[in-house]
């Protein structure tokens, strides 16, 4: 990186820091900085949600697989969180929005207290939250990677620069900063993304080699399954985006609860839909032809990233890099304030007991002290990615194999015709995800690797989520829960409040 390189980079972080500081004007109080009032608009709301929904990971961990494997990546990827997308508009996205209207929740498992008991909403807090810092950690490990390629910075200084100026705006300005920054960061990526699209087209000699490259590379790379990426990996990962990308995933649960109403949420899960569509297709194809342009790379993560030094002249370098970090300081930003709801309304009342509750200041610093702690033990543990398979099991493997039995209640919960699944069926179907997830990964681990790496992906993510979603719905229907609270909230979240109709004016003046 030249010094033009670096200018634009720092330049990039203060805007960052200074969009949280304008951001904290708009916060008065916790359900400001976690929610943005419930006034968030859905444009906007469908931005941040699609900038939240991935990370630098895409250009180190995804570059490798679209290096080695190609066109199969933006199949069981991209295409499998648009379809998650528009089963989310129909069944789950106007929903938490119209929970925020009917019991007031700033974090996504509030209302769990109400649907099932306290215990269950309990125990999926804790759980969600422990596997989170491990989910962002890996993002830290991603931007260091990168940083460290671009510039020679030390991995533990790159986690320190990308983690610290994160920090300082979503500890600031809460979820407006979140969504704020995500807008600006959009932007960047934007315009990054296209100029290295170019650069690499001019490279391979125009336009035609858009549909050309495909024919200098191995077959297999155009196909939609290749290698490891089956027919049966793409469904796994259908089921695992559903539930993660509507909500099962915290910070994009926030997206939706911040939205003003059902429908302003149905469009926002849309709008991120087609982004994602459209967007990987663009941002992907310098990573596809990278074995044209980079032959026979011994570290194939490091295929963007070396594309982005031999095709760009300074400035541009530092442009893209500044939109490398932007999807990582994006999705860690969000998870960093929905685990802070999560912590400020669902823990610390539980562990208080029948004291006081909370003021709303001391939410709001509360929120503030968790979003900083939280944010800075995952940087500590970015550290030691390597103990936990590195960037990419940490978030292919664990997260993705863990986040469903977690997600399960939690959507699920939210749908009618599972109203009959009570706390029982929460509580047993995440513990059977998780000790389905246990036996795959250790006691059955061999077994199931001899049935070839294809199938022991599938296995290893799709059997813990597989496994909680029937045992939850057995539960329903063997022992079936009736509580008159819960059965009325489920009933009230097919649609959108009605507007209050005004008196009529003789009542009105009497």
């Amino acid at each position: 990186m030249y010094f033009a390189d670096w200018l634009v980079l720092g330049a990039y972080f203060v805007v960052m820091i200074g969009i949280g500081w304008w951001a904290k004007s708009r916060v008065k109080n916790a359900a400001d900085f976690f929610t943005a009032g419930g006034k968030m608009p859905w444009w906007l709301a469908g931005i941040s949600h699609h900038m939240s929904g991935y990370s630098a990971a895409v250009f180190v961990a995804y570059a490798a697989i679209a290096y080695t494997t190609g066109f199969a990546l933006y199949v069981w990827w991209a295409l499998t969180i648009t379809i998650a997308c528009l089963v989310g508009a129909f069944f789950f996205a106007p929903r938490w929005p119209r929970l925020r209207q009917r019991l007031g929740i700033i974090s996504p498992l509030e209302y769990l207290a109400t649907r099932y008991n306290l215990p269950a909403q309990q125990v999926l807090a804790w759980s969600g939250a422990a596997l989170k810092i491990f989910d962002v950690a890996a993002k830290w490990a991603a931007s260091a990677i990168l940083l460290n390629v671009f510039a020679g910075v030390p991995i533990a200084v790159g986690i320190l620069i990308v983690g610290g100026v994160t920090l300082i705006y979503s500890t600031i300005g809460g979820l407006w900063a979140d969504a704020l920054t995500d807008m600006g960061q959009f932007i960047i990526q934007s315009v990054a993304g296209v100029a290295m699209l170019i650069f690499a087209v001019a490279k391979l000699g125009g336009v035609s080699s858009i549909a050309g490259i495909w024919s200098r590379l191995p077959a297999s790379h155009s196909q939609p399954f290749a290698g490891d990426y089956t027919i049966g990996f793409f469904l796994a990962y259908c089921l695992i985006s559903t539930i993660s990308y509507n909500g099962g995933t915290w910070n994009l649960a926030q997206r939706f609860i911040a939205a003003p109403s059902g429908s302003a949420a149905r469009k926002s899960v849309l709008l991120s839909g087609a982004l994602y569509l459209v967007w990987p297709l663009v941002l992907f194809f310098p990573m596809w032809a990278a074995p044209l342009i980079l032959p026979n790379l011994t570290h194939p993560d490091q295929a963007y990233a070396l594309l982005t030094q031999q095709l760009l002249p300074a400035g541009l370098v530092g442009l893209v890099v500044a939109g490398m970090f932007s999807h990582t300081m994006a999705m860690t930003s969000s998870d960093a304030n929905a685990i802070s709801a999560v912590v400020i309304r669902d823990i610390i009342p539980a562990l208080r007991g029948s004291r006081q509750p909370l003021t709303s200041r001391a939410e709001l610093l509360g929120g503030r002290i968790s979003t900083f702690l939280f944010i800075g033990l995952s940087m500590v543990i970015a550290l030691s990615a390597d103990s936990f398979g590195g960037v990419l099991g940490l978030i292919i493997l664990w997260f993705g194999a863990l986040v469903g039995p977690i997600a399960v209640p939690m959507l699920l919960g939210m749908l009618r015709p599972f109203r009959r699944c009570g706390p029982s069926a929460a509580l047993f179907s995440w513990a059977t995800g998780l000790i389905v997830f246990a036996l795959a990964k250790y006691a059955l681990a061999a077994p199931i690797a001899s049935l070839g790496t294809a199938s022991a992906q599938t296995i290893n993510v799709a059997a813990p989520v597989l496994a909680s979603a029937i045992v939850y719905c057995v539960f329903g229907w063997l022992r079936p829960w009736h509580n008159e609270a819960s059965d009325a909230l489920v009933e009230s979240l097919d649609r959108d409040l009605e507007p209050a109709t005004p008196l009529p004016v003789e009542s009105s003046m009497a």
